[in-house]
């Protein structure tokens, strides 16, 4: 009788607008309670009763009471709701159907849901892995939780989940655009294109390599100069921007790269077949020929120009560099012409690449790590690739391209599509200034805020003993963009950059394509960038890079599902440090594994992990700082989370824990490293 009193109404109407409120995030535990997180370091406890309110990651707005002694948050109205489209598995509950989301803070809270019309529920079974929209919430006023199923991704058990899944998740196209049957030449009338089948062109790509977008050329001058030619592929020679086939490019951005798998931009008869570079093929291509020096300056006589080419031969970067490397390959003996260009192209990214590192920025190599699957989708091996002799051959090459389209188009439109970067962050300098200097470096606010200054100081961080200091900065760069003004590009030391190298794999390369053509025939673009297309095709980028990565986080953890049990011990690269622990990077695989604070040691009075320092301290000494490696071991491997726990093998001495301690440790570990891998997808 007195829930429907309305004096009592209006009296806890009246008490609820007296209490004061504070605005937040939701953070979830498996325990049923959480807490609402106003700031780094303001958080206020939501009990049980008030969590079946609201979801992990919910923004809101809560009152704030006193029960029991304690200040606790009641949510009461919803800013931003965590869930909108997900993926999640089927849980069915005596023939009910509901959708877990595949979230390691929501796992364990199944939501009741049903099929969208026109799907037929008895299709989905336990598990399916399935997209969903969360369609009620209780702070919009409905009664409880629900959301509609609009497509099932694949089956339960089906060993492809990782990529459908992913693909999903990011809402990424699973396949390549259908292609047509009869491609034709679209080039402008007036684009004379030169007949360059003569030259001995070679293309050096990985031995799978089927969409071959590059084939370069070289000689040697009589001044030592070199003479370089790049002959790119040209798809914009069969898509013009009023094509129904540009318009899903653009949608697409580029060509989407998973491990074991890619989702081409352009359909795969063109990108594969008919402008791909094949040998013995004549191609359409968009060439630059550019002569640099002996001291690996680029001259200034760069010219563009359309050609029909032909790769003379097809190469394999492992052979090239064997070859380079040793003298000689047992896989590929080359023909004197071919062997000649091959050397003077290897001459002339020893230039460059001496001019890069005296001028520019060069970073440190790195592996590239790459999965090999069997057919049936299994990790046979993570092989670690280092870059080789060729494969820096090729870059340099493409970058001493982009930098020459980058000149152009600046010169000729002041317009295109340029990668940019703009240095340290303006709130940052002052605390990269103080770090630096009081660590030997010679720089100031107003020099690291040039070009000049910038790469003088990377310069100056890759001859130092220890990764440390360039991994402390690297939280204060800006990140790098892409846009149609022609900035500098601060991390690669240059003051302009444009890509071209890569059209059937960017679609920013296509629209410079279809400029660098207009530059040639000396008339206006048939398509400039406007200023919206930086924005759209980061965005593309980013889901790509978030895709790429979660497929290897979900293979690493079934390839290392063993590991703990086998105590098998992995060489660790710290590159983050937070309160709750540390990141690493095994340097055997590649993976990423969260290394829990109570792992290096349980005492938390006596071991800070400080984030902004960048160092761990016992007793306020330092044990770990960031670019440090040692040997771990795993101590849990989910496969569910796809989450990785490791621990040092080095023992900081501390109390023994009792059984029930290790156990809730143990448990408290897995959800530190599953709320770690949720604030690096963040």
């Amino acid at each position: 009788m007195f829930q429907d009193n309305p004096l009592l109404a209006q009296l806890k109407q009246q008490i609820q607008e007296n209490l004061p409120k504070k605005e937040g995030v939701i953070k979830a535990t498996d325990k049923g309670f959480g807490f609402l997180e106003v700031d780094s370091k303001t958080s206020f406890f939501i009990p049980p009763p008030y969590m079946k309110k609201c979801i992990h990651g919910d923004k809101v707005v809560a009152i704030i009471r006193t029960e029991k002694e304690r200040e606790v948050a009641e949510p009461q109205e919803l800013l931003e709701q965590s869930l909108t489209r997900f993926i999640g598995r089927v849980k069915l509950f005596k023939g009910k159907l509901n959708v877990a989301p595949d979230h390691p803070q929501l796992k364990k809270m199944p939501l009741k849901a049903k099929v969208k019309k026109g799907l037929n529920q008895e299709e989905f079974q336990e598990g399916d892995w399935v997209v969903a929209h969360l369609v009620r919430h209780p702070l919009k006023g409905d009664d409880n939780f629900f959301v509609e199923i609009s497509e099932k991704i694949t089956d339960s058990e089906d060993k492809i989940a990782p990529w459908w899944v992913t693909l999903a998740e990011n809402d990424l196209p699973n396949s390549e655009p259908a292609g047509i049957e009869n491609w034709v030449l679209k080039d402008d009338a007036e684009l004379e294109r030169s007949d360059l089948t003569h030259v001995p062109f070679v293309t050096i790509d990985g031995a799978s390599t089927k969409d071959m977008d590059d084939a370069l050329y070289a000689k040697k001058l009589e001044n030592g100069s070199f003479e370089l030619t790049i002959a790119i592929a040209d798809p914009t020679a069969y898509i013009t921007p009023d094509d129904e086939m540009d318009k899903v490019a653009r949608q697409r951005g580029f060509t989407i790269y998973l491990p074991g798998r890619n989702i081409p931009m352009l359909p795969r008869d063109l990108a594969d077949d008919l402008c791909s570079l094949i040998e013995n093929q004549v191609r359409p291509a968009l060439c630059c020929t550019v002569t640099v020096g002996a001291d690996g300056v680029i001259a200034d006589d760069i010219r563009f120009f359309a050609a029909n080419i032909q790769s003379h031969a097809r190469l394999v970067y492992d052979h090239v560099s064997d070859w380079l490397e040793s003298g000689s390959s047992t896989e590929w003996q080359p023909t004197e012409t071919i062997a000649e260009v091959v050397r003077t192209l290897y001459e002339f990214s020893q230039a460059r690449a001496n001019w890069r590192e005296n001028n520019a920025v060069v970073f440190p190599d790195r592996p590239d790590y790459r999965f090999e699957l069997s057919e049936d989708n299994d990790v046979i091996a993570i092989h670690a690739d280092m870059r080789r002799t060729a494969n820096r051959l090729v870059e340099e090459s493409m970058i001493t391209a982009n930098i020459c389209a980058g000149k152009v188009l600046q010169s000729t439109f002041n317009a295109g599509v340029f990668n940019t970067h703009a240095g340290f962050k303006a709130d940052k300098m002052a605390d990269v200034v103080e770090l630096m200097t009081s660590n030997g470096a010679q720089c100031d606010a107003e020099s690291l805020a040039t070009l000049e200054g910038f790469a003088s100081l990377r310069r100056w961080l890759c001859g130092q003993d220890t990764s440390y200091l360039d991994n402390r900065i690297r939280k204060c760069q800006s990140y790098s963009e892409i846009g149609n003004q022609p900035l500098p590009h601060y991390a690669m030391g240059l003051e302009v950059y444009a890509t071209w190298t890569s059209p059937i794999r960017k679609y920013g390369d296509m629209i410079n394509h279809r400029m660098l053509k207009a530059h040639i025939l000396n008339k206006e673009p048939v398509q400039q960038p406007d200023e919206t297309i930086g924005e759209e095709l980061a965005l593309h980028r980013k889901h790509h890079k978030i895709a790429e990565r979660n497929v290897a986080d979900w293979l690493y953890a079934r390839t290392l599902a063993e590991e703990p049990t086998k105590q098998t011990l992995f060489n660790a690269e710290i590159f983050d440090i937070n309160r709750a622990g540390v990141r690493v990077r095994l340097l055997e695989n590649g993976a990423a594994a969260f290394i829990p604070a109570s792992l290096i040691l349980a005492n938390k009075e006596r071991l800070d992990c400080n984030g902004e320092q960048g160092i761990i301290t016992i007793d306020k000494e330092a044990v770990y700082r960031l670019g440090d490696t040692f040997e771990v071991v795993l101590t849990d491997v989910s496969q569910e989370n796809r989450s990785i726990v490791a621990k040092p093998t080095q023992v900081f001495a501390d109390e023994p824990q009792t059984d029930a301690e290790a156990q809730v440790q143990s448990t408290e570990n897995a959800q530190q490293a599953e709320m770690s891998r949720e604030e690096k997808a963040e």
